[in-house]
């Protein structure tokens, strides 16, 4: 039965642990000297070698011939409890038995002695998902504990884990391994595999693991189908997009080619390229082009994989406070990407966002938006409040003379007798003659056709984009304004004015009533 790379090469003894010796060393010194503490308490990140060397402990302190404070492994004892045939040894994970009941037990079966071995072992794995009251149930005895007792804790989360617990152990904290010593480790088990691992493949999967080393052993062992594991491999069995591919799809970015950047996007997206492995690589690369941009001689390794030429021809392009903009743009867009219907639409209005000239920030507003945002005028339309009806009143007899009212005594200039439209919502004609007008916009026309999130509202020559998050508000402000209004005009033969709000529920139109009202005395409305 073929058993995983990362199972397969686990390791038996401190000294094969890669890139922890701080903590190794230290456990090898205690176990040859007999200092050996009841609790330890091992955190870190991930597959860094938590429960490895929590198990090679196990086995050295009640190894029969131990070497140096290394388990012989050779031994029944060793042996035995590898093969899990000694029950004094128990690995329970937190994660399942994580009750009050569960601790108790566990405490009441501590108090006998150990039956083949010097110590009973406990190894707690996750143990920050105990509850409460099972923590406290695990104080006592680690308060005072039995001589035949050894607890082993492990946890990725320290700060789930209550001071009173961390008080009564020793704490070793497992570093992120670093990307040589993950890159070494992938060549010696590639070699003992018969593969080839080339070495830009051996630096990507060690980028992608990202410390951690059962991350890195798992991804070779997934591109492992074949005896040539090289780049290409790699790019195609992750779904990756590919340093060229990258840069290409940046450069366009850099320069503000929306299209082409589409364009790019529709390639990668077609050949099943992951829309959330992209906008990772995306970020990869951002952070290359600021350290590379603030010092251009650091020696800090490329997360992306591009060389300093790469990174100085990209440089060029962009400056510092766009990288941040574009920074900020691609971690919104990542958090927010679980959440949407559409993985390529989201990443699609990523790359509308970071291209835009307006919201980045660089440049001033174009002269649309200029239009826009230019002073308040007086109103040629009168507000609602101050319409004044058409129909002449019925005359007021009093003393049987026939009196006319009063007109107002402030009449605006010119009243249309034409009573204001109605508001017409976005399920109404209006907006869907409009849409239709946008299909030739296939990404705006995706956005704005999606009822539960975007719907408009009009009065007089001012139309209200509602919708439900920031960054589309932002979109339809600074890029799809002009296209909204033109088709807008050719439904209604008018000139409109176009304003983008952010509502909390996109179905209730009651509480922009008044604002209706108050817009319906300006031509131009501002997006401040």
């Amino acid at each position: 039965m073929y058993q995983a790379l990362y199972r397969k090469y686990r390791p038996r003894c401190f000294s094969d642990v890669a890139g922890q010796e701080h903590i190794t060393e230290t456990l090898r010194r205690q176990i040859e000297s007999g200092r050996l503490s009841h609790a330890y308490l091992f955190v870190g990140t991930r597959g860094t070698g938590k429960t490895t060397c929590a198990k090679i402990l196990s086995r050295a302190v009640n190894c029969l011939n131990p070497v140096e404070g290394e388990p012989c492994n050779k031994c029944i004892s060793c042996v035995g409890i590898e093969d899990g045939s000694i029950l004094d040894v128990l690995e329970l994970d937190a994660a399942s038995n994580n009750s009050v009941d569960n601790v108790r037990a566990l405490r009441d079966e501590a108090i006998y002695s150990p039956a083949t071995v010097k110590k009973r072992v406990y190894i707690v794995d996750e143990v920050h998902m105990l509850s409460i009251s099972a923590f406290n149930a695990l104080l006592k005895i680690l308060e005072e504990p039995p001589e035949h007792i050894l607890f082993i804790l492990a946890t990725t989360e320290l700060h789930k884990v209550p001071a009173t617990i961390q008080g009564r152990c020793q704490k070793f904290s497992f570093k992120r391994l670093p990307m040589q010593v993950l890159v070494d480790r992938l060549n010696l088990i590639a070699s003992r595999e018969g593969l080839s691992l080339t070495a830009d493949a051996a630096e990507k999967l060690a980028s992608l693991a990202d410390g951690s080393m059962r991350d890195g052993i798992s991804l070779l062992d997934q591109c492992a189908y074949d005896d040539v594991v090289d780049i290409e491999r790699i790019q195609d069995t992750l779904g990756l997009a590919g340093q060229q591919e990258l840069i290409r799809l940046f450069d366009t970015i850099a320069i503000r080619d929306v299209l082409s950047a589409l364009k790019i996007l529709d390639e990668l997206y077609n050949d099943g390229r992951d829309m959330s492995s992209l906008l990772n690589e995306m970020t990869s690369l951002v952070r290359d082009l600021l350290v590379y941009k603030l010092s251009p001689d650091s020696e800090l390794p490329a997360n992306s994989g591009c060389s300093k030429a790469e990174l100085s021809g990209l440089s060029k392009k962009l400056t510092p406070e766009r990288l941040f903009f574009c920074l900020d743009v691609l971690k919104a867009a990542l958090s927010g990407l679980q959440r949407s219907g559409s993985s390529k639409l989201s990443v699609e209005m990523c790359l509308f966002k970071m291209s835009s000239e307006h919201l980045s920030g660089e440049a001033p507003p174009t002269a649309a938006v200029s239009a826009v945002l230019k002073p308040k005028t007086k109103a040629v339309d009168p507000a609602p409040s101050q319409m004044v009806d058409p129909t002449p009143s019925p005359p007021v007899t009093q003393d049987k003379e026939t009196v006319n009212p009063t007109p107002p005594s402030n009449p605006p200039p010119s009243a249309d007798p034409t009573p204001p439209p109605p508001v017409v919502t976005g399920s109404g004609d209006f907006w869907d003659e409009t849409l239709k007008h946008l299909k030739n916009e296939p990404s705006l026309y995706a956005l704005l056709s999606d009822s539960s999130k975007v719907q408009a509202k009009r009065q007089d020559s001012t139309i209200i984009v509602n919708v439900t998050d920031e960054f589309t508000a932002n979109l339809i402000k600074s890029e799809f304004t002009g296209l909204i209004k033109d088709a807008a005009k050719r439904v209604l033969d008018r000139d409109v004015v176009i304003l983008a709000e952010v509502v909390e529920n996109i179905n209730t139109d009651e509480s922009k009533k008044s604002k209706l009202e108050s817009l319906s005395a300006f031509d131009i409305v501002s997006f401040e």
